[in-house]
């Protein structure tokens, strides 16, 4: 990741020492090998035993000794746990399911988002993702995540959260203040056990566009120019970091000239968006910034890599956000689960042509994919070493930001 990156790790460290109703704290010793991510003698939910998985361990690149915590976490895994580590599942706001707890017990999944909007304040939404917490090894702690944007996606609120302006009205406020205001949106996200926010939004409606579904339409956007964006969007994503809370920059490369929305629609197209297009100003402004985490976008970009969706793009996931722009942070998928754009995928391919593209987390509405998922990308990962080489690559990015955030032991 280019300069800025150990800027956000000190908030993020101090808060995560401070705030006692954030995270649990992390566990200052690893986990005995009985830990639940652990495989035992018994066969796995695929069939395979636990010999088999001995022997995916053994292709481990990285050594316990002499490494980094997210390093060390990483060699400790076996490849389930690994491919655990790439996919975010979601948690309803009204209660933990079964389907949830399967997903982090069973399939290791390391990352959750709490979904559906409650009133339900605060401190039960602490109450939930205790839960969570529970739910994973203490060594290897969750990523939290929801839709904190502000406007109609606000999925926390009620006593205790604060009610968040809409990003149109975000973009009239001074960036010096809204980041303030993130900051302290950011602190009340963390009392409740969240620590990360799927927001902000750096998408570009230009003035006048007309109908714009997923960005324009709901007000989501910080302005109409590059520049506001820019000043704005990133103003918010600081204000989260301080909180410590990773901020996510949202949709690459750009949801603000479509006219369909991807959760709704297939055949989402963006016609006008080039390597050199201003519109990516806000993205490239994120990166300088060192922000952990993109989301990609599902939408196809026709003068990028026509025809195919940007989250299964490495053209766009690799070449352009990884290579030409130098992103090196732990990049996610909007929702694969349900979102009609992806729909004539099968749901496992989603996940192997998501990472095979160069994604780290997939992200998934629906907590039963868990399974197809971690089945094909496991299946995957042993016929490829050069697929395995990347699931062990998107792994150890998600460890990275686990240990900047306090989660590793």
């Amino acid at each position: 990741m280019r300069s800025g990156r150990a800027g956000w790790l000190t908030p993020l460290l101090v808060v995560a020492a401070c705030t006692s109703s954030g995270s649990a704290p992390a566990s200052t010793s690893a986990a005995p090998p009985s830990s639940p991510h652990r495989s035992s003698s018994a066969a796995t939910p695929s069939g395979h035993t636990s010999q088999q998985q001995s022997s995916d361990d053994a292709t481990s690149s990285t050594s316990a000794s002499g490494t980094t915590p997210a390093q060390r976490a990483l060699a400790a895994m076996t490849l389930r746990q690994r491919v655990g580590q790439l996919l975010m599942v979601d948690c309803p706001t009204s209660g933990l399911t079964g389907g949830t707890e399967q997903a982090v017990r069973t399939y290791h999944v390391g990352s959750v988002i709490l979904d559906g909007t409650t009133y339900a304040g605060r401190a039960e939404m602490a109450a939930l993702t205790g839960q969570l917490r529970g739910l994973a090894p203490r060594h290897v702690g969750l990523l939290v995540s929801t839709d904190q944007e502000g406007g109609v996606v606000q999925r926390l609120q009620g006593p205790g959260f604060s009610r968040i302006p809409s990003g149109v009205r975000q973009g009239t406020v001074a960036p010096a203040t809204l980041r303030a205001d993130a900051r302290r949106w950011g602190g009340q996200l963390r009392a409740a056990g969240v620590n990360v926010n799927l927001a902000p939004v750096l998408d570009v409606v230009p003035s006048g566009f007309g109908a714009n579904p997923p960005i324009g339409d709901l007000d989501r956007e910080y302005g109409h120019t590059p520049a506001a964006v820019t000043a704005h969007g990133i103003a918010v994503a600081r204000g989260m970091l301080t909180a410590g809370v990773a901020p996510t920059v949202k949709h690459f490369p750009g949801l603000g000239r479509v006219h369909g929305n991807t959760d709704l629609t297939s055949g989402v197209t963006d016609i006008v968006t080039t390597t050199a297009d201003p519109f990516l100003n806000p993205f490239k402004a994120a990166v300088r910034d060192g922000m952990p985490i993109v989301m990609m976008s599902t939408a196809i970009y026709a003068r990028l890599d026509p025809g195919v969706p940007a989250a299964f793009s490495r053209k766009i996931v690799t070449g352009l956000l990884r290579e030409l722009m130098g992103f090196h942070g732990v990049v996610i998928s909007d929702d694969l689960g349900g979102a009609a754009q992806v729909a004539n995928v099968s749901i496992g391919q989603r996940a192997v042509r998501f990472v095979g593209a160069g994604g780290d987390v997939v992200l998934t509405v629906d907590a039963g994919q868990a399974q197809p998922m971690t089945a094909a990308l496991v299946a995957a990962a042993r016929r490829s070493p050069a697929f395995r080489a990347k699931v062990n690559a998107a792994a150890l990015r998600v460890l990275k930001l686990k240990q900047r955030l306090g989660l590793l032991g």
